[in-house]
């Protein structure tokens, strides 16, 4: 089933060829074309897409209140920021919004079907100027040893995380059910107080843990 995908950018020549261009795509079935941020949050709710394309810089909302509301509309959308900023001030925000994914305008159009269809599968998708910026600001936060209150099974899952790995590839290296998995996940999320996998890798990279 092909993936079906919303699009969001006030700029009608870049949302036209980001439609021309995922259209030649057989895995992408575009659902609807938003010019602004709350025809996206509208539109979301209207056709329930699989991810939202989201610009940042847009009328009447923002990318980053978009994404904020259609996180609490519709939780099982995934939002991927599409846009030209890749500063401290707009990635952090947006990811704390709840965007699962932040790519750069200047990603080639085969990478970003890749990053498309990675973040289906539950992989957050990070452009690596993003996920620069990201690691500076959990490398500024002062926070105490949260590792601490991890289970050993937990702090394992969290290893296998910074490898990579999907939830599937855990299951079978622990030799526990891909349920449990998901389970420990979203545990060591909240202990670490972490808003995704993400995070919890680059979180594990800067702890050294491996």
């Amino acid at each position: 089933m092909a993936i079906r995908i919303l699009i969001a950018d006030d700029h009608h020549v870049v949302r036209r060829g980001l439609v021309f261009f995922l259209k030649t795509q057989q895995e992408l079935e575009i659902v609807g074309e938003a010019k602004d941020g709350k025809e996206a949050v509208d539109l979301t709710i209207k056709f329930q897409p699989d991810i939202v394309l989201m610009d940042l810089e847009m009328p009447e909302l923002n990318g980053i209140e978009a994404t904020r509301l259609i996180k609490e509309k519709c939780p099982s959308v995934k939002v991927m920021m599409l846009t030209s900023f890749s500063d401290q001030d707009h990635v952090i925000p947006a990811l704390e919004a709840g965007a699962s994914g932040y790519q750069l305008k200047d990603v080639e159009p085969d990478e970003l079907v890749r990053a498309i269809l990675s973040l289906k599968e539950g992989e957050n998708q990070l452009h690596p100027k993003a996920t620069s910026q990201l690691l500076t600001h959990l490398s500024n936060k002062k926070e105490a040893n949260p590792l601490d209150e991890l289970t050993k099974r937990e702090l394992d899952v969290l290893k296998e995380i910074a490898k990579g790995k999907s939830n599937k590839e855990i299951a079978i290296a622990l030799f526990i059910t891909e349920k449990t998995v998901k389970t420990h996940v979203s545990n060591l999320l909240s202990k670490l107080e972490l808003a995704d996998r993400t995070q919890a890798a680059l979180y594990a990279v800067r702890k050294g843990i491996n």
